[in-house]
């Protein structure tokens, strides 16, 4: 029950900051230059049908009113309508937002699966030479732009040796799977060295623990240690960090699936800017806007239930 309060609660305070977002968006990509009915039409296109088309898509009226038509369509469940594709905004990301979404989770799943070995090895050994190298590479992993190295691993793994797919989605489960894991992995890289650093230095610290000292003192093998004390009592703080990458990861996907062509929200946002179709770029920010507040949500929750010390109110 305090769960489902806490979730509902967060809920609550997350609509101001949604609303912000949308205006904040909406004043942004009317700042933007470039016309999105010289667009539509092309450079040939006489004033008159340029008005006429602006009269057509409500753009001839005031910049508050729009919003406030906006804003009203949006309170009775409607996203608007693409300038660019004619069609329902929510329908256009009902079809493209599964893509977004396994990417997202497939790069915090192999984020997950590379950190915590990393960090428990190189802390099991402080100063030592796996824990120099650890460090190192964690390093270099953040300075490490994610659309080369995606590039990279195209020309490599899918050119040069065609092991996977370099671009698009295949159906089905194992489809996703293979498609969607040099994707997930250039994200997962950008992730995984903060991860890394963040549970390294926690289990550092709850190494020197007194309970840690007891567990020794009671004959516990080093395995035991490390999963039964070190891990749990380090992942919370870590969670907070992971969830932190993942909220940066949602606006990250936007150029990793142009790169890789998946045709999610991101590749959606982008072809949206470029023909200045304003519904449609507002309605994909406050999907990914809301994305953002439920992952910080879900953050808190996992972070209460690895941590009972964590009190969820």
């Amino acid at each position: 029950m305090a769960f489902a309060r806490f979730f509902a609660s967060r809920l609550l305070q997350a609509v101001p900051v949604l609303l912000g977002v949308t205006l904040v968006v909406f004043v942004l990509i009317h700042l933007v230059p470039g016309d999105p009915a010289q667009t539509a039409l092309g450079p040939r296109a006489t004033p008159d049908a340029v008005d006429a088309l602006h009269s057509q898509w409500g753009l001839d009226q005031p910049l508050h009113e729009q919003y406030l038509l906006f804003m009203e369509r949006l309170l009775g469940g409607d996203l608007g309508t693409s300038l660019r594709f004619g069609q329902s905004a929510g329908d256009l990301i009902a079809a493209r937002l599964p893509v977004t979404l396994w990417l997202i989770v497939y790069a915090a799943v192999l984020a997950c699966l590379f950190a915590v070995p990393l960090a428990l090895w190189a802390a099991s050994r402080p100063a030592a030479l796996r824990d120099r190298v650890v460090r190192v590479i964690s390093v270099v992993g953040l300075g490490v732009p994610g659309f080369w190295l995606g590039l990279v691993l195209i020309e490599v793994v899918s050119v040069n040796w065609l092991l996977l797919p370099a671009a698009g989605v295949e159906p089905g489960f194992l489809g996703h799977l293979e498609s969607l894991f040099l994707p997930s992995l250039t994200i997962a890289a950008g992730m995984t060295p903060l991860v890394v650093r963040s549970l390294r230095t926690e289990v550092l610290r709850v190494t020197e623990s007194d309970f840690v000292t007891t567990a020794r003192a009671k004959g516990l093998t080093p395995h035991q240690i490390r999963m039964r004390h070190l891990l749990r009592n380090a992942l919370a703080p870590s969670v907070t960090v992971l969830t932190v990458n993942v909220s940066f990861l949602i606006g990250g996907t936007l150029v990793i699936e142009r790169v890789f062509g998946l045709g999610g929200l991101g590749d959606l946002m982008l072809t949206g800017i470029d023909a200045r179709d304003f519904p449609l770029v507002q309605a994909v920010t406050l999907v990914l806007a809301v994305l953002v507040v439920l992952v910080n949500i879900l953050g808190d929750l996992a972070q209460a239930l690895i941590d009972p010390r964590v009190e969820v109110q």
